[in-house]
């Protein structure tokens, strides 16, 4: 459970979530290092008070100017591209669950069993006690096995909504008229 507190994402619940944690810290480690040699120059040129013509206007340096952030793209895109091909795979589920979002509730079924449908209200904050999340607890908690490949169906009947699980690295939006797969 993240807290108010926390600056990092919540401990990876699944392998995509793991990947996904990867990637920030590999496109973080780049943009500081890019905004520390930015800077560095900034600094220096706005200190230095010798200025050579010649250096200002090099072919040489345009060039690095310009080969140099296309290598960047690369190293920050390819790692990217791969990561959304791994989201979007859809192995062979063991069980689906359909999500449904209305205004103030969500509507779960287990499409796999018969009549196994419910609806998760949250909990009024004045009938909430004290282990509760504030906010965040329902009546009926959604089940979901561990360790087996899930397909949630999720759509709306009002309104958009967004279906979010941080630590599996899960989130889509509930738009009425579509179902999104996740």
């Amino acid at each position: 459970m993240s807290t108010l507190a926390a600056l990092n994402f919540q401990n990876a619940a699944s392998p995509l979530m793991e990947q996904l944690i990867f990637f920030h810290d590999h496109s973080m480690t780049i943009l500081i290092l890019i905004i520390t040699i930015v800077g560095y120059n900034i600094v220096s040129t706005y200190t230095n008070i010798n200025i050579d013509q010649h250096m200002l206007e090099s072919q040489p340096l345009e060039l690095f100017w310009t080969i140099v952030p296309s290598f960047i793209l690369v190293f920050i895109g390819l790692p990217s591209i791969r990561l959304l091909y791994l989201l979007d795979e859809v192995y062979q589920p063991s069980i689906t669950i359909k999500t449904i979002g209305h205004q103030w509730y969500w509507s779960y079924e287990y499409s796999d069993f018969l009549n196994l449908e419910f609806d998760s209200y949250m909990i009024p904050v004045n009938e909430s006690m004290d282990f509760n999340f504030r906010l965040l607890d329902v009546d009926n908690r959604t089940v979901i096995p561990f360790n087996t490949q899930v397909r949630t169906l999720i759509s709306a009947a009002d309104v958009l909504h967004s279906w979010t699980v941080p630590a599996l690295g899960v989130k889509a939006d509930a738009v009425p008229g579509r179902l999104n797969q996740v």
